[in-house]
């Protein structure tokens, strides 16, 4: 099963304090989506999420996700670029086509310009490193969430 739920309690991203996470309403009937290669970075940001109100719906595997999308639309898809089956370019192009309304935020170990700006060409809403803060991607999430 690729789809994975890691939704139990905790905040996994030491730099994000209660107050900061404070600071954001409840969006317990929000989706975000996560999609990564590494599960450990999927636990960490599913945990970050559901600590904020969200329920994040975790996928390893991009085939997974895009059928997921299909179906569901989110509203908003936190998406990794380098992933060994396909990269999150492709994702991103190809869930513009399975759900256009999803908002996608690019997050990445690696800050290669050319990608960043394929990603924002590409109609990505931000384009975060993984080694950022975890108040700036829940804001980013937020807005996304809001439409602004």
């Amino acid at each position: 099963m690729h789809k994975t739920d890691f939704s139990a309690g905790g905040n996994w991203f030491p730099d994000c304090t209660n107050s900061e996470l404070a600071l954001l309403p409840s969006k317990k009937a929000s989706v975000v989506c996560v999609l990564d290669d590494d599960l450990s970075v999927l636990k960490a940001a599913c945990r970050l999420l559901d600590s904020a109100g969200w329920k994040a719906e975790a996928f390893s595997d991009p085939i997974a996700f895009l059928e997921y999308a299909a179906i569901h639309c989110p509203r908003v898809a936190v998406i990794d670029i380098l992933m060994p089956a396909m990269n999150g370019l492709e994702v991103q192009a190809r869930l513009r086509s399975a759900s256009p309304s999803t908002r996608v935020i690019i997050l990445t170990s690696k800050d290669d310009p050319s990608v960043r700006s394929r990603a924002m060409e590409g109609g990505a809403f931000a384009f975060f490193l993984k080694a950022g803060t975890d108040g700036e991607l829940l804001a980013a999430i937020e807005s996304a969430l809001n439409g602004s």
